[in-house]
């Protein structure tokens, strides 16, 4: 299927991830660590994107920055598992409240962009106008995030020559939706107490007309909630058709279409609290490298697979599904029910990952980064914990990062393969397409360094040069010139457009190779 038309489950815009060092007192200037620079990409749902480079590239970082267990430097990551409306983030209603003011702020930054883009076209190629190529990528950038982030909520709207009506409509209908969102969380939390106290209950041994007495209460309270809800919805639904009649009156207009395609419903990780992130966590989850490590040895089996389900109200302590919920996932991931009570020191290294996974999967989440989720077991191992991973992924149709230097194993595993060097995606492209035409000479090394036991092979293997420059200050131009066997003097001055040369084949490099 072609990429176009498949759901974007997370879309990833000039995200940066910047560590600051300490300053000393020899030090001039404030200093970083550039883990991630720049990287744009979408990850689709239901696929596996495999992510290879050397030791120190940044691609446990973007793992992490992605699930926000970092804060965001700078960027946008637009996650589409959940609806804005579900969230109802704060930064929505900063930006509802403040329509006409940021809407006049974009048209700023887009002439700025304007003026910018025209004094560089004006120059002849040279030193000067590779200098002002930075600048103008950055005030571009500067405006269409000012631009995305308004349009991205109110869409075809963009029209209207006054925002005040529509801001007003806008603001009405998220206070509600946040009011609903709130009561509807109030209501789960109430029923998996009420489940709580009749497994209670029932483990004293009461009868099952005593257990409904009991909670008759609860169960009261419940459907007083729930009809409540129902109300608030009828009032939400009352509002958005009230915004319906308003789009009607703008949809003359001949622009409005052309704005109202980037209207979505996506949210926007790095602009997220850490207690709107929290609500999230769910959905976006993380397996360890190190299966010895990530697991608390004073908790059971059965306690680490369920620690993430008490905590985001899956379940009540006292109720008796949970343990059989939870011996289910285990089951799914190769483990015997009867280890439940057994503690991590028992196991070998493979069953500690199953474990690992099964504490990951227990919250039917959308999107998981396995951040080398095989590369601490032997090579038997291995290929269990992948082929269980695929399995799962089929049954449950999870969406995977999958991080990992063995190329062996991303060439087995993944869908699309996206190839990372000092921060940046260089090379992004389907399996089976970038191990037959790698555009990148740096994955042309990568792929010539794989242990082949083809003795009809005449390739040799390509040997990068010195060592990966720091992170700290990367070389100008083309990070990779430094140890690039086909750099020219373009390559030290202009960082390389990151753009399509194939068909969903994506490749930042002056000398493309293969092609």
């Amino acid at each position: 299927m072609a990429n176009k038309d498949r759901k974007v489950l997370i879309r990833v815009q000039n995200l940066k991830q910047y560590f600051p060092i300490k300053k000393s007192f020899v030090q001039k200037e404030k200093l970083f660590v550039r883990a991630n620079d720049d990287i744009t990409l979408d990850i689709y749902e239901g696929e596996t994107l495999g992510l290879v480079g050397e030791s120190g590239c940044g691609k446990s970082t973007l793992g992490r920055t992605l699930l926000q267990l970092y804060t965001q430097t700078d960027g946008r990551t637009m996650y589409y598992g959940r609806d804005v409306d579900e969230i109802a983030p704060a930064y929505v209603l900063d930006i509802l409240k403040s329509l006409a003011e940021r809407k006049k702020e974009y048209f700023n930054l887009k002439e700025k962009a304007d003026s910018v883009k025209k004094q560089y076209d004006a120059l002849p190629d040279g030193d000067e106008k590779y200098a002002l190529r930075a600048h103008l990528l950055e005030t571009e950038k500067h405006a269409r995030d000012s631009f995305l982030d308004i349009v991205q909520l109110i869409g075809g709207f963009f029209v209207a020559d006054d925002l005040d009506p529509v801001s007003d409509i806008l603001v009405k209908e998220y206070k509600a939706g946040v009011e609903c969102s709130r009561l509807k969380e109030k209501l789960n939390n109430a029923r998996v107490v009420y489940e709580g106290q009749r497994s209670s209950l029932k483990e004293k041994g009461k009868t099952a007309n005593q257990i409904d007495d009991a909670t008759q209460n609860a169960l009261q309270q419940i459907k007083k909630q729930e009809e409540i809800i129902k109300i608030k919805e009828r009032e939400l639904e009352e509002i958005r058709s009230e915004i319906y009649k308003l789009m009607k009156k703008y949809e003359g207009n001949p622009d409005f279409a052309k704005y109202e395609v980037y209207r979505d419903k996506g949210i926007n990780l790095a602009r997220l609290s850490e207690e709107e992130s929290r609500k999230l966590r769910k959905d976006l989850q993380l397996i360890f490298q190190d299966p010895y490590s990530s697991l608390n040895p004073r908790m059971t089996v059965g306690q680490i697979i369920s620690e993430g389900l008490l905590a985001h109200k899956y379940f009540d302590k006292n109720d008796d599904k949970l343990q059989n919920y939870v011996m289910e996932v285990m089951e799914k991931c190769g483990l015997a029910p009867y280890f439940i009570h057994r503690y991590p020191h028992q196991f070998s290294g493979g069953q500690r990952q199953r474990i690992g996974i099964a504490r990951s999967l227990a919250l039917k989440p959308k999107f998981v980064v396995c951040d080398e989720a095989v590369s601490a077991l032997d090579v038997s191992i291995q290929s269990q914990i992948i082929n269980l991973l695929l399995d799962l992924k089929e049954q449950e149709n999870l969406t995977y990062l999958f991080i990992s230097h063995d190329l062996s194993v991303i060439k087995y595993i993944s869908d699309r393969v996206g190839v990372m060097y000092l921060g940046n995606i260089v090379e992004l492209a389907a399996t089976e397409e970038l191990f037959a035409h790698p555009t990148h000479p740096y994955t042309e090394a990568l792929l010539s360094a794989i242990p082949t036991t083809d003795v009809d092979n005449k390739k040799e293997a390509i040997i990068l040069e010195g060592d990966i420059p720091s992170p700290i200050n990367p070389p100008s131009g083309c990070k990779f010139h430094t140890r690039c066997r086909y750099a020219t003097d373009i390559c030290k001055k202009v960082v390389p457009d990151f753009e399509e040369v194939r068909p969903d084949h994506f490749v930042a490099c002056h000398h493309k190779i293969n092609l």
